[in-house]
Order: C-alpha cells, then structure tokens, then sequence
C-alpha cells in the first residue's frame, strides 16, 4: 500500500467514511437495504467529489456475500469485497468513455452483457466519462439500457451532465454531488495526516483545501506531493506550502 498515491490508498471503503455527500449515502443505502435496486444510476458531478469511489462502494454493497437483509454496507472481508478493493473482480467492468467512446465498444459491452456474473449476484458495469461516448454509441447505449438483463447494472460518471443525451438520462436515477466545503476537505486531510503520522500546521491544511477548488482528490494529490517534498519528521508549516503551491 506504501506505493499508492494518497487519494487511492485511503478511498473510503464504506459508506459511513464518504464525506460531503450525505444525500446520496443516504438514499443509496436506503435502497440497498431495502432491496429497491435500480438497473442503471446516473452520477454527475465536479471532478473528485466521489462519484468513481460511490460506484465502487455501491458495486461492492450489491455483491457483498455477508451483508445481511435489511444492511447497506459491505463487509470489505468476503471474496467479492476483496476482489473488487484489489481490481481483479470479473462481475464489475469499469470502462473509461474518454478512450472507449465509440459504437464498437458499445456493442461488445451489449455482446457481454449477455452473459451471468462469473460468481456474484450482479454484473455491475461503470462507465466513466460516459458524456464521450459519441452519438452512435450513446444510441446503442440507449437501446441497452432499454431493456438490460435482470443480472445487470449500470453506473454511468460524468463530470458534463448537459452533454449527455436526455434520454440516457431518463433511464438512469440521477444522482447530483456537489463540490466540498472546505472544512470537509480539512476534515480529510487532517485524518490523513494523523494516518500517516504527520505533523502540519492548520493553516497549511487550510492553504491546500482552498487550492484543490473543492475536489478531495485534487487535495489529496496536493497533499501527496507536500509529503513527498518536504521533511515529514518536523511539522509542516504554512509558509513552506504556499512557496510550493
């Protein structure tokens, strides 16, 4: 894990460690717990605010062999879990638009879809960037999301809500995140740095969630380099991160 840049080495593994988007945890889970699953949800959002680690989160709920009735969060210790936290699960296909966004890759994800999970309940299939896709693979998309499969669910990401095409949309349950706050990202990076046995003062971690424009992933990758530049055996002062900022 020592080699893991910040924003992946500790990207909540449960619903209860997401931060700034509690109405979506909060109806997400509801439907988990309750059984009302959607085929296909729609996130939108600013980049970093959690939509790829909320799909994640939500893949492995659903596939979670010991979360009992009536309970929303993964156990993060069966196969399925396990599979998913090291990318190496076969039933979760995440797909990035930005470099598959034409029709014949639509069409072998319509191909494979076809197909049962290889041991889970669900196929779970992530779409990121899915505004890219173009024209003729957002249509083939559109006849997919139509009528999927029972076994299949589809999570579209996308930073771009107003280019996606509105039928694609109405046949997704939309999910909008918002930027955090910055008292949210300190929240954050305090408890990083309390992991990682640093010492920085707060108004350094105030200086680098102001630059990160309310993306946790672009703080975390901020706060990454600081680490790697400066002498974590000390305190980290303000000043020593605005001349790197």
């Amino acid at each position: 894990m020592s080699n893991l840049v910040l924003y992946r080495k500790y990207r909540p593994q449960t619903f209860a460690e997401v931060i700034g988007q509690e109405h979506i945890v909060q109806t997400v889970t509801n439907a988990i717990s309750s059984g009302i699953i959607s085929h296909a949800y729609l996130f939108a959002g600013p980049r970093g605010s959690g939509k790829t680690t909320m799909a994640r989160l939500l893949a492995k709920s659903l596939n979670c062999e010991n979360r009992k009735e009536r309970e929303s969060e993964p156990c993060n210790k069966c196969s399925s879990c396990l599979e998913i936290v090291e990318n190496r699960s076969l039933d979760l296909i995440e797909i990035d638009a930005a470099s598959h966004r034409g029709i014949d890759e639509i069409r072998e994800l319509r191909n494979g879809i076809k197909f049962a999970p290889t041991k889970s309940k669900y196929k779970i299939f992530i779409l990121d960037e899915s505004h890219q896709l173009s024209k003729d693979a957002s249509n083939a998309l559109l006849k997919t999301l139509e009528e999927p499969p029972s076994h299949a669910i589809f999570i579209l990401a996308t930073t771009e809500i107003h280019k996606m095409i509105p039928t694609i949309i109405s046949r997704c349950q939309r999910f909008d995140f918002r930027r955090l706050t910055l008292q949210e990202i300190i929240k954050r990076l305090e408890f990083i740095a309390k992991k990682e046995n640093v010492k920085i003062e707060k108004e350094a971690l105030e200086l680098i969630a102001f630059n990160a424009s309310g993306s946790i992933r672009d703080a975390e990758s901020i706060f990454g380099q600081i680490l790697t530049f400066e002498d974590t055996s000390r305190e980290i002062r303000a000043e020593e991160v605005k001349n790197l900022l």
